[in-house]
């Protein structure tokens, strides 16, 4: 012991001396650019931005990365967050009710149900329900306010964390512009749609504000009628030359027919009911308040601090009608679908509700430090910092005595808690003018706890109501390493490489048993590789190709009522998995090549990858051996790409056409679709789209024609939660910008 004290001294000293502030020496060697390295302040709001977006960006990040720009939303005009990100490769964006109010995705071959494994942020804040022990994604960030959007693989995650087994996936929202701005965008279409945003924003003297809102409603958009807003404010304030604080509230309200269950095989076989509703009475309002105030400080031109508090809270209480399989199930309406000679095909609908209703609080305050040092002559950035967050859910489920009502006799009640602490560092050593090594550390520790005040408790063999007070809890304590590579080739081309741990903590109510009792779940851990190249002239053309190699030590699998299982709840040890695949994406813009006014445009965007269970784990009555199965929702091949041109008389379009190829899902690989439509193989699926523009830049207006899926494709494009959701047919909308 005492010599690794004498050793760990020395460590210490010869850090002290090879590490000086880059602040008056020689800097003719540091060789990155201030503007490239100086994250905290990429965008004039103050706000945590992931990858930013600034000249040599591409060339700075030891990992995949994918940066979506304003641009691409006026091409494209996606009618839903899921078109926007599909753009991105590596992303399986899977539709629920073809509209995009719940998005879900699955990266590189992960499993899609609710965004589980991927960190979902907005302006750097978490979106998810409670972050660390409710993960999910039961609402999207609405499409009409969104700028721009940042994802990155690889072992930049750690920075972010708690989630680092998918991705980061970074939405970033108008900011306050420089002077008086007005914009306003509406869109109409088939189905009652109607889509409305407007914003004003101006700043005066050092003050800076943006208001928007939007409403967007539709009355028979396949078997969805919804009706939401979304409302807001940004406002930057320059307290000094070194000195600026950002601030930010809003709020989303919506309310729809959400539902779980889905049509039966022999339904979607027939072919007349694909958006029938089978429970008409089902309601899911969502209501979210939410805000954020950072702070950023330059304390010297070597050492930046932002500071980031943030709060926010979602409601969501779900009525759905219950339903059963069984001919003889007590208190049914009479109202039967699918077919009743085919047995499990037939849903018959009970005069019976199950409210869900939850309550989500999640509140946090991080501080993160950008350093700029030398280290024996090397120029250095060190980013460190730290986090608290606290999160709490109360969760009550009443049964109402009527299909539809809304209060009833209360079955379940439990509040859930956590408190979250995180250390951080990330450190990036120049060691010449084309190699930079990038390190970082992270660890996480997390304390749960569930307190059950009412539930179902196994008693004399049966399951029994109780009032009870029973509090269980457990700690999970990680340390999630990474490290990365880069190498300039040139001024266009970087080689990168990287090797990070992923990690994502239990569910508290997976964790720990309604008996009171831990489940010995454990995080979800895996050891995430990949090597990649990238060669980019950012105005003319942006070339990547990447390997990616994930091993699961234990992949959590999904068995709750999202993901498709009725009489299961909570997650189960899944075990060893691995995926490992290759991304591709590229953009070629002719007109700058030919250096003239016209845009011609060429994009793509490839993943294949192939993910299965690597070791012996036996499945059902049957214990059947999934090894070397592909896990479920996780298509080999996946394919974006877009075709478009803009002239300079204003007229402009862009052909989008996204593949998904063929996907089991369950875990042992079912080709023949079972009756009730809740499993056997998805087939392959071509999807196109066209968008057609056109360009008033001296008024400050476009006005644009997008054809949503414009053969009229008909496919499943899911089987979850509880039956077959079919996708949207083709779908016409009609919109205009304007700006003042």
């Amino acid at each position: 012991m005492e010599h690794y004290l004498r050793l760990s001294l020395l460590a210490v000293l010869m850090m002290i001396y090879l590490i000086r502030p880059l602040e008056g020496q020689d800097s003719s060697n540091y060789i990155i650019p201030e503007n490239v390295v100086d994250t905290l302040r990429t965008f004039e709001m103050p706000q945590v931005i992931v990858v930013g977006n600034y000249p040599g960006v591409l060339k700075q990040i030891p990992g995949s990365l994918t940066l979506i720009q304003p641009k691409d939303n006026i091409r494209t005009q996606p009618f839903t967050l899921n078109e926007l990100i599909r753009r991105a490769p590596g992303l399986n964006v899977t539709d629920e009710e073809g509209i995009g109010l719940r998005v879900n995705i699955g990266i590189r071959g992960l499993d899609p149900d609710r965004s589980r494994n991927v960190l979902m942020l907005e302006d750097g804040v978490p979106l998810v329900l409670n972050p660390y022990g409710e993960p999910e994604m039961y609402f999207s960030p609405s499409i009409d306010k969104i700028q721009a959007v940042e994802v990155l693989k690889g072992s930049g995650q750690i920075y972010y964390g708690p989630q680092t087994t998918g991705a980061v996936i970074n939405f970033i929202t108008q900011d306050p512009p420089d002077q008086e701005q007005i914009q306003l965008r509406i869109k109409g279409g088939q189905g009652g749609l109607f889509s409305g945003y407007v914003s004003y924003g101006n700043t005066i003297g050092k003050t800076g504000f943006v208001i928007y809102g939007m409403h967007k409603r539709a009355s028979n958009l396949g078997s969805m009628d919804f009706k939401l807003t979304d409302i807001g404010t940004k406002i930057k304030i320059e307290l000094s030359e070194n000195s600026r604080i950002g601030l930010k509230i809003g709020m989303y309200d919506e309310h729809s027919n959400a539902t779980y269950i889905g049509i039966t095989q022999s339904m979607y076989e027939r072919g007349d009911q694909d958006f029938v509703r089978m429970a008409p009475g089902d309601q899911l309002p969502i209501r979210r308040y939410h805000s954020s105030l950072t702070h950023d400080w330059d304390i010297s031109s070597a050492f930046k601090l932002k500071t980031t508090a943030f709060a926010y809270t979602t409601s969501r209480n779900w009525l759905r009608q219950e339903f059963s399989s069984n001919p003889s199930a007590p208190n049914q309406t009479g109202v039967v679908w699918g077919d009743t000679s085919i047995a499990g095909d037939a849903i018959y609908m009970l005069n019976t509700s199950g409210n869900r209703n939850r309550q989500f609080e999640v509140a946090g305050i991080e501080t993160r430090s950008s350093w700029k040092t030398l280290i024996a002559g090397k120029s250095n950035i060190l980013d460190a910092g730290l986090r608290y967050m606290y999160e709490r859910a109360f969760e009550q489920f009443i049964t109402g005595a009527k299909a539809d009502a809304s209060a009833g006799n209360m079955r379940d009640n439990e509040v859930r808690t956590g408190n979250a602490y995180s250390i951080f560092v990330q450190d990036k050593l120049a060691i010449n003018q084309k190699l930079s090594i990038t390190a970082g550390l992270r660890l996480e520790v997390y304390d749960y706890e569930r307190h059950i005040l009412r539930g179902r408790f196994l008693i004399n063999g049966s399951n029994q109501l109780r009032d009870t007070s029973l509090v269980a809890s457990d700690l999970t304590i990680a340390i999630i390493p990474g490290a990365g590579v880069n190498y300039n080739l040139n001024e266009n081309a970087t080689i990168f490489a990287g090797i990070h741990r992923g990690f994502a903590p239990p569910r508290i109510k997976d964790a720990l048993t309604g008996e009171g009792n831990s489940l010995d779940l454990d995080a979800e851990l895996s050891t995430n590789y990949e090597m990649g190249f990238r060669w980019a002239e950012v105005q003319t053309y942006q070339l990547g190709i990447t390997g990616f190699f994930m091993d699961f030590k234990n992949q959590i699998i999904p068995v709750s009522q999202s993901s498709g299982n009725v009489n299961a709840t909570g997650l189960i040890n899944g075990g060893h998995t691995k995926h490992k695949g290759l991304e591709f994406n590229g953009r070629f813009d002719f007109g700058k090549w030919w250096q003239i006014k016209d845009s011609y445009t060429l994009e793509a965007a490839l993943t294949y990858v192939q993910s299965t269970y690597s070791e012996d784990r036996f499945v059902g009555s049957e214990s059947v051996n999934v090894k070397g199965n592909k896990l479920p929702y996780a298509p080999e091949w996946l394919f974006w790409g877009a075709v478009g041109a803009e002239w300079s008389f204003g007229l402009g379009f862009q052909w989008n056409s996204h593949f998904m190829a063929e996907q089991f899902t369950d875990e042992i690989n079912s080709t023949i679709p079972f009756a009730d439509g809740r499993n056997g193989l998805i087939d392959s699926r071509w999807v196109h789209d066209l968008t057609i523009s056109y360009k008033i830049p001296t008024w400050g207006t476009s006005f644009h024609i997008a054809l949503k899926n414009i053969s009229d494709e008909r496919y499943i494009a899911s089987r979850r939660p509880q039956g077959i959701r079919v996708g949207l047919p083709r779908l016409l909308t009609l919109g205009a910008d304007f700006t003042f």
